[in-house]
């Protein structure tokens, strides 16, 4: 039977309630103990606990084993389009706000932390880029992505389209199917123009790739920590690691330094690395590697190369818990030759992007790092993501930038 709301009901574990109290948003398959009736895949659910008081209201997927992803807390809510449009402008004020204005590209949603779960919308310049990776967040797009569109449009951003970068795995786990194009938006013009936009970024203009790059074409958590980087490298012999299209490197250049080296094993990075460099002015001062870091990293440490600051910046070295032992010693190896081949008092910033390396498993790594290198890390600071990209305190899933830089000693 329905309750008056109109929604199923599911009744969960007092473990699941304290989850929820404690700041989480997912409810898991095990964590149910009851449903009032087998709700729609992507529909709405009142989750209860098992003396039957409203804890808030989510989203069903019957495929996940993340059953139940909340939405609400407040039990007058109602999920109209109102709602939405004022959740998506709550979304909007915010970057506005923290970002000081510095919104031509920022992450607008950033999934359960702007309460939008399992839905990622990147803004580059004049294109919106979502990925979509729940079955609720599906069935509302065609909802929330004209409101979106339109919201922004009327706060005077001048947008083109919005492309979906839906082609990765984790939908398979929501019974969803991957792919990729604009969605179609109406009254739009049929032709959106290319997959490719230009973005301005601490002064640097950078040419993206949202239909076949990385994500959604271009990582924006990094935003800040690369203005570190750049205020560390004047004069400096500096290495980029895991350079992607270039961002840190054309930071350390644009900052002053001697010579970057930007290595990555990709070579349609690499391209696209060099194109960045040239449109700036900076390629005179950037020669670019495609190579495996960890062959290359080895080779320097054996010729006995020294660079005066390296940046590792490596993509996710694990996404489970099961695969951490050997995420960590890869990270334990890149580190410790990077230090090993900095010149007396050099700097390094190295980071982590996966959650499921702890903060205190990444401090721990890098003791054990300076301790084969035969060195002392002095820190300067430690930084995360960007603040689009907010951390929602008792959701750890949002907490997952680690970026630290160290003079070694």
């Amino acid at each position: 039977m329905k309750n008056e709301r109109g929604y199923p009901k599911a009744s969960i574990t007092k473990k699941g309630e304290a989850s929820l109290r404690a700041g989480h948003s997912w409810v898991y398959e095990a964590e149910i103990v009851s449903l009032s009736e087998e709700p729609e895949n992507g529909g709405l659910v009142d989750i209860l606990n098992e003396k039957g008081r409203y804890l808030g209201t989510g989203l069903f997927s019957l495929h996940s084993k993340i059953r139940i992803r909340l939405i609400s807390r407040n039990a007058n809510d109602k999920f109209d389009e109102a709602f939405w449009l004022r959740r998506l402008s709550y979304a909007w004020q915010y970057r506005k706000t923290v970002m000081r204005g510095d919104i031509s590209c920022c992450r607008v949603i950033f999934g359960e932390a702007d309460q939008f779960p399992g839905l990622t919308v990147d803004l580059f310049q004049d294109v919106l880029v979502t990925q979509t990776l729940s079955i609720g967040m599906e069935r509302l797009k065609p909802l929330l992505f004209p409101l979106l569109f339109d919201l922004l449009r009327k706060d005077g951003i001048v947008l083109r389209g919005i492309y979906e970068r839906n082609d990765v795995a984790i939908r398979d786990l929501e019974g969803l199917q991957q792919g990729k194009g604009w969605f179609p938006l109406a009254g739009a013009q049929k032709d959106f123009g290319p997959t490719q936009t230009t973005i301005i970024e601490n002064g640097i203009r950078y040419l993206v790739d949202f239909e076949n790059g990385q994500k959604t074409g271009y990582f924006l958590d990094q935003k800040y920590n690369r203005l570190a980087v750049a205020k560390l490298a004047k004069g400096k012999r500096v290495l980029d690691c895991f350079t992607h299209t270039g961002s840190f490197a054309l930071n350390a250049a644009l900052g002053g330094a001697e010579h970057v080296t930007a290595v990555d094993v990709s070579s349609s990075a690499i391209e696209m690395a060099q194109t960045n460099a040239k449109g700036n002015g900076l390629d005179a001062k950037i020669d670019f590697l495609t190579e495996n870091v960890f062959d290359l990293l080895p080779r320097l440490e054996a010729s006995h190369a020294k660079y005066d600051l390296i940046v590792l910046d490596p993509p996710a070295f694990t996404k489970s818990r099961k695969t951490m032992l050997s995420a960590m010693g890869g990270y334990r190896e890149i580190n410790g030759r990077a230090m090993r081949i900095l010149s007396r008092g050099g700097y390094l910033a190295t980071c982590s992007c996966s959650h499921f390396a702890s903060d205190e498993m990444f401090q721990t790594m890098l003791r054990h790092a300076a301790g084969d290198a035969g060195v002392t890390l002095r820190q300067i600071e430690m930084r995360q993501q960007a603040p689009d990209h907010p951390i929602l305190w008792g959701m750890p899933e949002t907490n997952y930038l680690k970026f630290y830089l160290f003079q070694v000693v």
